[in-house]
């Protein structure tokens, strides 16, 4: 005589009784649990319309307590203007937070620049005034997020001498792109991609497919994939479809989460978003829902553990 449940997975013989029942349905329970551990929100912005450096509805206090609640323990920060970023990693309260910044140098003073930075030689100039300035964290460690609305924009003689300087000072770029401009400006560096530390925003414009992005990690051994608000990448319950889930054990190193913090309405929801980072992240192995969490992010900079 055997126990049947609805999930055939739990059949278990009647002489083990209910304490077999609920031994196995307890290890089940764990491995569908939420992450728990820390996070490291690879693409964040503190821009003006948050808080500029007097007043806005979210000022520094606030953006940290988000930041606490949620479980995360390291940030990259860049910010329209870069005063945000600059802010937050000057700030005491940062320190005390337990937060780690990691700040980029963004292209962007106002939002004109969003459609015209990758041939504006100022924005080249501004870059690097800024980095010579670095920021009391310490040394800026990347340039981004940047958009390209139409990929063949990354031609342009602003993106071409970014791309360069990114390379040489072993700089992270943090970049809005499809999967045409990603080739585009690897193409840009004495390298063709092979040493550039590229994190590709949302992981495409559009959404690529899996396949794609596969072909893409495949290609550039130091591409990165930040995953906020990625398309198709979770299914039911919340949790990762089964082409992403595949994907991100196939390459447990490439992965990063971010909160995308554009607008306001980001921040109010920042806690909500990273919960649900926890669910899906909960779906994978243990060790490789660290990785994507946290190990990723924090090796890319090397900061050490929380």
């Amino acid at each position: 005589m055997r126990l049947r449940t609805p999930d055939r997975r739990f059949v278990i013989p009647a002489k083990a009784g209910i304490q077999g029942f609920l031994s196995l349905f307890l290890a089940s329970s764990a491995f569908a649990a939420d992450y728990a551990g820390p996070l490291f929100d690879a693409h964040l912005h503190y821009n003006v319309e948050a808080f500029n450096g007097a007043e806005g509805p979210h000022p520094i206090p606030d953006v940290l307590g988000r930041m606490q609640r949620s479980g995360v323990r390291a940030i990259i920060s860049n910010s329209r203007p870069n005063d945000g970023t600059r802010s937050l990693a000057q700030s005491p309260l940062t320190a005390q937070a337990g937060v780690t910044v990691v700040p980029f140098v963004r292209l962007y003073r106002n939002r004109a620049d969003y459609t015209n930075w990758f041939r504006d030689d100022t924005i080249y100039d501004m870059v690097q005034a800024e980095l010579a300035r670095g920021t009391a964290a310490g040394p800026y460690r990347g340039i981004g997020e940047f958009h390209l609305y139409d990929s063949a924009n990354a031609k342009g003689p602003v993106a071409l001498k970014l791309m360069v300087l990114a390379e040489e000072k072993d700089l992270a770029v943090l970049a809005h792109v499809d999967d045409t401009a990603v080739d585009l400006l690897m193409a840009h560096t004495p390298s063709k991609g092979a040493k550039l530390r590229l994190i590709w925003a949302h992981t495409g414009i559009g959404g690529p497919p899996a396949a794609r992005v596969d072909q893409m990690m495949a290609r550039y051994p130091r591409l990165m994939g930040e995953l906020s608000y990625r398309p198709g990448l979770t299914c039911e319950g919340g949790k990762l479809c089964p082409e992403w889930r595949a994907l991100i054990l196939k390459y447990p190193g490439r992965f990063l989460v971010g909160s995308d913090t554009w607008v306001n309405q980001r921040w109010q929801a920042y806690e909500d978003t990273m919960k649900a980072y926890r669910t899906w992240l909960g779906d994978l192995p243990a060790d490789v829902a660290r990785r994507v969490a946290w190990d990723n992010g924090a090796s890319l900079f090397g900061l050490k553990q929380p």
